[in-house]
């Protein structure tokens, strides 16, 4: 391990790890976005957009990120839209991960029972209040573990946008490899890198997911 290599080129790694970072995070926020609006219309089988919803969650999840990606990148200037990578990257991610993201936040809609949402209506919350104050907090609370992994599934599927040219941490590796075949000392960076990244989130997951069982079951 030439680990004078390692100084030399670490402020590279550096760079694409703040840029896997910002796309990653990035998706994240807007893919949660998506999910809960397209669990909220499924649920509630809001007329006409719930199908949309439904048919955007089965393209989503049946064709690969890739294909995603190429046909944001290459396809779209084809009719005259061009987006830059980066874009592309936070449009794909966003695109696949909103459709995970929406099963998750669906089972946790699921899963408050209807004699709360009776109870509420009863002493004459309105249905805004309903879902804010009864069933979006119970409904977080169960999801916090799908979340989480789809979380972390986001950040790892962040490589693939390398493909379109952005300087995230696969494409830093590959371009190190390639210009001094230097192999074992870029993939112990890469390594290195994604688990600054990953294992912080999975272990405040786990975290939030400890906090929220003590509250539900109160162990």
């Amino acid at each position: 391990m030439d680990w004078q290599y390692i100084e030399q080129v670490s402020p590279q790694f550096a760079k694409a790890l703040w840029m896997t970072l910002q796309i990653s995070v990035l998706s994240i926020i807007l893919a949660m976005v998506v999910g809960l609006v397209c669990s909220v219309l499924i649920t509630y089988r809001v007329r006409v957009l719930d199908r949309l919803a439904k048919i955007y969650i089965e393209l989503s999840r049946n064709t690969p990120l890739l294909i995603q990606l190429f046909f944001l990148y290459y396809g779209l200037p084809k009719i005259g839209i061009r987006i830059d990578g980066f874009a592309c990257g936070v449009i794909g991610l966003t695109f696949l991960g909103g459709s995970y993201m929406a099963e998750a936040f669906r089972a946790g809609l699921q899963s408050v029972a209807k004699g709360q949402i009776d109870s509420a209506k009863s002493i004459g919350l309105t249905p805004a209040q309903i879902f804010r104050y009864v069933i979006f907090p119970q409904a977080l609370t169960v999801s916090i573990p799908a979340i989480g992994a789809n979380c972390l599934f986001l950040i790892k599927e962040s490589s693939v946008v390398s493909a379109i040219a952005v300087v995230e941490l696969l494409f830093v590796t590959k371009d190190v490899i390639g210009m001094d075949y230097k192999t074992s000392e870029a993939l112990a960076l890469l390594i290195t890198a994604y688990l600054i990244i990953l294992l912080p989130v999975s272990l405040f997951t786990r975290f939030l997911e400890h906090r929220s069982r003590r509250g539900l079951h109160g162990v």
